[in-house]
């Protein structure tokens, strides 16, 4: 049984393009897709953000200005939350695509109201588009949901397992924390979610858990408040 009643899921993109670093890899969203379900079944109200970094990196590109840029990863995280919630109806969940912006019939506006309905008649709410403004990253546009929809905690399912107080990558030596409070994130500069949403998770109370995406049924446990990777406390 879990300890949560709503819960916003944070999805990279990039994760979820497998080995294959861009696109989709069908396996990978099939196996999210079946741990998110147990939480479903048992009555957790889930709601979805997902990256668009399988698509598209726009801030790695001088060629492009910076609101364009940042519009086509809006896009690129509409196309990811079409198909992710496609692959969940597969799976036997009833799912609704929200859009801050119109994207013709193929979502719903965002309303608050509307997305909570959605909730108690037990559907996954895939948020998408992210803030529907540019210089707003996909992390801004979790921790504004989560906060707008009174979720209990922020899962960020990464390609990474947890904080470290360095580069993993970069420093074979880095350290990894267990628990960690979002004032340190802050002042440590860990890069965990970008400044403006650890800022609004900080002053709205949000809790957060950082765990690998590739863990087995780490999506599962992090669901039913089982301590994996890193929780950051409030």
């Amino acid at each position: 049984m879990s300890q949560y009643k709503r819960v916003l899921l944070k999805l990279s993109g990039e994760a979820l393009a497998g080995e294959k670093k861009t696109g989709f890899d069908e396996a990978t969203v099939t196996e999210v897709a079946r741990q998110v379900k147990v939480s479903v079944d048992a009555g957790v109200q889930i709601g979805v953000v997902i990256g668009g970094g399988n698509f598209w990196r726009g801030r790695e590109s001088t060629a492009i200005e910076r609101t364009r840029a940042d519009q086509i990863g809006m896009l690129a995280t509409v196309m990811n939350a079409i198909y992710v919630s496609e692959i969940f109806r597969s799976q036997g969940m009833k799912t609704k695509v929200m859009t801050p912006f119109a994207v013709g019939t193929m979502t719903e506006l965002f309303s608050k109201d509307r997305a909570l309905e959605c909730f108690e008649n037990g559907m996954v709410v895939f948020f998408a588009g992210g803030t529907g403004h540019p210089y707003f990253s996909t992390d801004t546009g979790v921790a504004l949901r989560a906060i707008e929809m009174e979720a209990d905690v922020i899962l960020l399912a990464k390609a990474i397992d947890g904080v470290y107080d360095s580069d993993p990558k970069l420093n074979p030596n880095a350290k990894k924390y267990e628990t960690i409070s979002l004032q340190e994130v802050i002042e440590q500069k860990l890069a965990v979610i970008d400044l403006t949403a650890s800022q609004m998770c900080l002053e709205n109370h949000m809790p957060m858990a950082i765990f690998s995406l590739n863990e087995p049924d780490g999506i599962a446990n992090a669901l039913l408040g089982k301590k994996i990777g890193t929780t950051v406390t409030v």
